[in-house]
Formats: C-alpha cells, sequence, structure tokens
C-alpha cells in the first residue's frame, strides 16, 4: 500500500488512534510485533492552539515509530488548520482528520463522528487543512451519523477530491457507537467504487487472524486499522501477519512472555511519563494481559490497584510462578517479512 511517497507494505496493519491508549509506550510494543504504521493518541486543535501542555506532549514521536501518524479533531476550520500546521512541525508521515470518534462530549460539539452531520464543512476543513501542511493528509471516519444517512461512498469522493491520500472507515454509523456488528460491506462499496483512487482501510471487528483474511479477501481493501482489539493483545499483529503469509496460526502466547512484555510496557511507560504517570496510565492495559487465566480475580484487582514499580513486579512474578512457562525472551517474530 502506498500512502503519497510512504510504502506501507503487503497486507498493511494500522494500529488506530486511541485517547489515553496509543502512547509512545504502546506504540513501542505494537511495533516491535508487527504494526505496520501507527497513530498517536488524538488530539484537541483546542488544546493545541491554546497551547495546553498535556495536549503538546501528545504530539512527541520518535523515529523507531516511523511511519506514523498524528490525528486531529476539532469543530473549528480555523482552528483544525492552525492545529494541523502546529502538529506538521513535529514532523509526522501523515495529518490524520478524525471524523469518526463517537464519544459524546466529541460528537455532540460537532467535532470527531458529529462532523458527519455537516459533510459541507467536513469537505472544506479538509481541503483547508490539505492545502496548510506539506505532509499528506489522511481520514478517518464512519458509515454515517445514523442507519438513515449513510453516505459513505460519496463522502468519501469528495474527501479524495478534496485531496486526501488515503482514509479509513470504521464499518459503523456514529449511532451505533461500538454497538453491534461493524458493516464491511459499504467499506468494500467504496474500495470498488471506480473513481476512488487512494487507498481504503477499513476498521472494525476486527480481532483474529480469520477476520484479518476475511477482510482482505471479501473486501478487497488496502489495510486493516486495529483498535480495541489490539489492548492487551499487541501480539494481535504478529498473529495477523504470520497467519496470512503462512496460512498457519500461531500457538496463543504463553503467560511466561506475556508476563516479560508486561515488564517490559511499565518500562517504556515510566521512561516517558515518569514513575507515578507511567505507572497510572500503565495500569489501564495490565489486566487484559492476563484474559481468561482461572481464578485470577485477586490477583488482577492487586495489579490494577498498585502504585509501586516494586509490587508490580513482584505481582507478575507470581503470576510467572502461578500460572507461567519456563521464561522465554519476547522478540519480534523472526519469520515476519522486513518492514
Amino acid at each position: 500500500m502506498q500512502i503519497s511517497k510512504i510504502t506501507v507494505g503487503a497486507w498493511p496493519l494500522l494500529l488506530a488512534p486511541m485517547d489515553e491508549i496509543t502512547d509512545p509506550s504502546f506504540r513501542h510494543i505494537c511495533k516491535m510485533y508487527g504494526a505496520d504504521m501507527m497513530y498517536t493518541e488524538f488530539v484537541s486543535s483546542d488544546g493545541l492552539v491554546r497551547e495546553v501542555a498535556k495536549t503538546r506532549q501528545k504530539l512527541t514521536i520518535y523515529d523507531d515509530e516511523r511511519p506514523i501518524g498524528i490525528q486531529l479533531y476539532g469543530h473549528l476550520i480555523d482552528a483544525m488548520v492552525e492545529s494541523a500546521r502546529l502538529a506538521a512541525s513535529a514532523a509526522p508521515d501523515v495529518i490524520d482528520i478524525n471524523f469518526g470518534c463517537p464519544m459524546k462530549k466529541i460528537a455532540n460539539r460537532g467535532a470527531g463522528s458529529g462532523m458527519m452531520r455537516e459533510p459541507e464543512k467536513m469537505v472544506e476543513m479538509t481541503r483547508q487543512i490539505v492545502r496548510a501542511v506539506p505532509v499528506p493528509v489522511t481520514v478517518k471516519t464512519r458509515l454515517g451519523w445514523d442507519e438513515e444517512s449513510k453516505n459513505i461512498v460519496e463522502l468519501a469522493e469528495r474527501l479524495q477530491d478534496a485531496g486526501i491520500a488515503a482514509i479509513t472507515i470504521h464499518g459503523r454509523t456514529r449511532a451505533q457507537m461500538y454497538r453491534g456488528e461493524a458493516d464491511w460491506s459499504l467499506i468494500g462499496a467504496v474500495k470498488r467504487n471506480p473513481r476512488m483512487r487512494i487507498p481504503v482501510i477499513g476498521n472494525g471487528d476486527i480481532k483474529t487472524p480469520d477476520d484479518a483474511q476475511k477482510a482482505f479477501d471479501r473486501y478487497g481493501i488496502d489495510g486493516i486499522m486495529i483498535g480495541r482489539a489490539a489492548i492487551g493483545h499487541p501480539w494481535l499483529f504478529r498473529e495477523i501477519k504470520h497467519y496470512l503469509a503462512t496460512g498457519r496460526r500461531l500457538p496463543e502466547m504463553p503467560v511466561t512472555e506475556r508476563v516479560a512484555l508486561a515488564k517490559l510496557h511499565l518500562q517504556k511507560s515510566i521512561e516517558h511519563k515518569g514513575e507515578r504517570v507511567g505507572i497510572l496510565e500503565f495500569r489501564r492495559h495490565l489486566s487484559h494481559y492476563f484474559k481468561a487465566l482461572d481464578n485470577f480475580k485477586e490477583t488482577r484487582l492487586k495489579l490494577v490497584t498498585s502504585n509501586d514499580v516494586d509490587e508490580i513486579h513482584a505481582l507478575l512474578d507470581y503470576v510467572h510462578a502461578r500460572w507461567g512457562e519456563p521464561p522465554s525472551p519476547i522478540a519480534p517474530d523472526a519469520s515476519l517479512p522486513a518492514q
């Protein structure tokens, strides 16, 4: 897949931008396990323009994360254009516009998927951002605002004509939030539209290697974006790539490796954010690493409430001793093609 001059590779798998999730520590882990392209947490245009320190911090990216995009959201065209210029100064590979977030505090203000009620403004905002920045601009959006306004086929054309380099489509309306099943048929319709020249990336309900294979085969999309399914399961990228390349499923990741991975994730989180904040933000991921372990409730509660590095390490060692296997080093799957 080619996004402007950026080559992403065959069967591209992208890590979705997720607020308070896709920080540098989590991105490091997902890249290690095969994510081809990643995005920052989504960034408030108002926060950037007002120079809010926490918002500006989200622009921090690292060379070993590339290719990487910074995603922006907002409902005011001038603020979005100015924030795009500010984001471009951080030298991302792309600027992505968030027209897909369904959260009430965002959509009800007319930002994120709230923009889908104003397609003319949506297109004009996109056009102005494309003109304002020196890097490719991409868009993430949904099928429409609700069941009666699924306008994505026409809208994708118009956004392409406004100058975007790729479009990612989540297969639900804003009204659905994350309920029900993602409808990939309209994502496929966008890809089959003979007027579409840019890459079409599908998003929604990709939880297993089989899901990914079906999405590529049935709908002909250029890439897949994975969001919530990667939380606590960042090795999903490796599992999918192995399956697409070989037709075989990898065995379930051993608890021992998950423990080592959790320790690495904690280390990276503290490196980037300091001990107090690093632990607090890491705990959002921690219990997810050990889903489906029997009789794990008490240990999980201790893990997600501890504020002490040594105590978390001791708890992880206990997880390894009770549920784990002999230790093995963490390493990316050597059988994967070079990135």
